[in-house]
């Protein structure tokens, strides 16, 4: 077992760190030290936006094996059935988790009509309330048009 290189911790360190920018060397800390560590950390220091392009990149591409599957839609809350983003939009429509998309659009026409900005001009809060509305209608709506397209079993 190795142990947290942060002195005179005896912590397991299975959390690799890098020691200095683009190096291959590593520090092994355990998971406080390496938040520690990691807070001010520019992982793209020294790096032309090429390069630092091509680096992510590459690191997107090796971990491609984690990342949340759409078309499954692995890894939501609620019923497994909404993504957190759709749950955000229906708790913003004040909607349960498993209201149909007839209501999310009553509640989105009523929400829009009350804060549209011909409606409030001159009102900052109204119209920052009408684009989240429109953001999260446009989240249901997506989600709507893809539940279509999924194959029922």
């Amino acid at each position: 077992m190795r142990l947290c290189d942060r002195h005179g911790c005896a912590e397991p360190g299975n959390c690799p760190a890098p020691k200095s920018p683009n190096s291959p060397e590593r520090w092994y800390f355990c998971q406080v030290h390496a938040g520690e560590y990691n807070r001010g950390w520019n992982y793209f220091e020294g790096l032309s936006a090429e390069e630092a392009a091509a680096r992510e990149a590459e690191e997107a591409r090796d971990t491609s094996g984690y990342a949340e599957s759409r078309h499954n839609s692995w890894a939501g809350p609620g019923d497994g059935s909404r993504s957190r983003d759709e749950m955000r939009a229906l708790d913003l429509f004040e909607l349960d988790p498993d209201a149909d998309f007839d209501a999310v659009r009553v509640a989105w026409r009523k929400m829009a009509k009350a804060n549209h900005p011909d409606v409030r001009p001159g009102d900052k809060d109204a119209a920052a309330r009408f684009q989240a509305i429109q953001a999260a209608y446009d989240v249901l709506r997506v989600a709507e048009e893809n539940q279509q397209w999924r194959p029922t079993v």
